[in-house]
């Protein structure tokens, strides 16, 4: 019986030995920089680190990243992309790509987050979109101990940033580093063909009702600018500015990019072929320079967006074909 209680004494001392020092719950070893633990398979080099996220703020994370909560469903893709899609123990309602990303549990949205649902999945880590989720939730979800850090593309480089960032965080690196540069060669062929083309005015519609468009703060407006295009609305103070009928009529667009279906046939709804009557006067109309991105590709700061970039490269290279060539008058 003595015997059995100093083995089960030993035992508890041997554990709380094991624990105390342990941040993260990870074991560390006193040298082997690249130890992995068996149970995780988690590389310890690197850590514990700490990085700036987009919102400003120095987030500390003393291991890898083992149970991810994403927050927006382009976050949700990022994290994927970034090879740590088997990590993640929830996600954002609508996170709908890849397929896998369905059968995650759904934690909410950026306007009610399931915050018991949240604690219950125990993540070690939350990653959230900066302009998508309310300040109030981050500091609330903070509160209650939890770590979260905020990403941000404003630009399409961005993009590639954030895949090596998720990677570090989550200790995927390699696999981001392939991903981020497959993006940065992609990107580059995008840049070198159609940014010196010349250049079109674009009205980018992210919503017709009232008229909302973007200014250059936003991703899309870096699409728009490495096609060849200038945004007409990129000095508005907002983010997405809801512009009036004035004001789109006064800026003239030679093209329009709508997130919203605009194609003028029988079964488009009452109020897009109402939209195309009252703004018959634009050239963009009267061209049939009026064009649809699907909102996923073009809207969602992923590496998606360069297959919207496409399609607006594409777009923008049928309005200056359609443009009429002026010629002098003989001398």
């Amino acid at each position: 019986m003595i015997r059995h209680v100093l083995i089960l004494l030993f035992a508890l001392f041997t554990s709380a030995l094991m624990d105390s020092g342990n941040a993260g719950g990870v074991i560390r070893p006193s040298s082997s920089p690249g130890f992995a633990t068996p149970a995780t398979g988690t590389c310890l080099s690197g850590f514990p680190t700490t990085v700036t996220d987009d919102d400003g703020r120095r987030v500390r994370m003393t291991h890898a990243a083992m149970r991810i909560i994403s927050l927006s469903p382009n976050v949700t893709e990022l994290i994927f992309a970034a090879g740590a899609g088997k990590k993640l123990v929830g996600v954002s309602r609508h996170s709908n790509y890849p397929d896998a990303a369905k059968s995650i549990p759904d934690i909410g949205d950026s306007f009610s987050l399931d915050l018991e649902r949240i604690v219950a999945l125990q993540p070690d880590l939350l990653l959230a979109w900066r302009s998508g989720n309310a300040r109030a939730d981050i500091e609330k979800l903070e509160r209650l101990g939890l770590t979260v850090f905020a990403t941000e593309a404003v630009t399409l480089a961005d993009v590639s940033r954030l895949l090596r960032i998720i990677g570090t965080l989550a200790g995927t690196s390699g696999p981001a580093e392939r991903a981020a540069k497959a993006y940065e060669e992609e990107l580059q062929g995008i840049q070198s063909s159609y940014s010196n083309r010349p250049r079109v005015s674009v009205f980018q519609l992210i919503w017709h009702q009232p008229l909302m468009t973007i200014n250059n703060q936003h991703l899309i407006s870096d699409v728009i600018q490495i096609c060849g295009g200038t945004n007409v609305f990129a000095r508005e103070s907002s983010l997405t500015p809801v512009v009036s009928g004035e004001n789109l009529l006064e800026a003239d667009p030679d093209a329009i990019i709508s997130s919203v279906s605009l194609e003028q046939d029988e079964s488009a709804p009452a109020e897009v072929k109402a939209f195309l009557r009252q703004f018959s006067p634009l050239s963009a109309v009267r061209n049939n320079n009026v064009f649809f991105v699907h909102p996923d590709l073009i809207q969602r700061q992923t590496t998606r967006v360069l297959r919207g970039a496409h399609l607006v490269c594409e777009q923008l290279e049928c309005v200056r074909s359609r443009r009429k060539i002026v010629r002098l008058p003989d001398s």
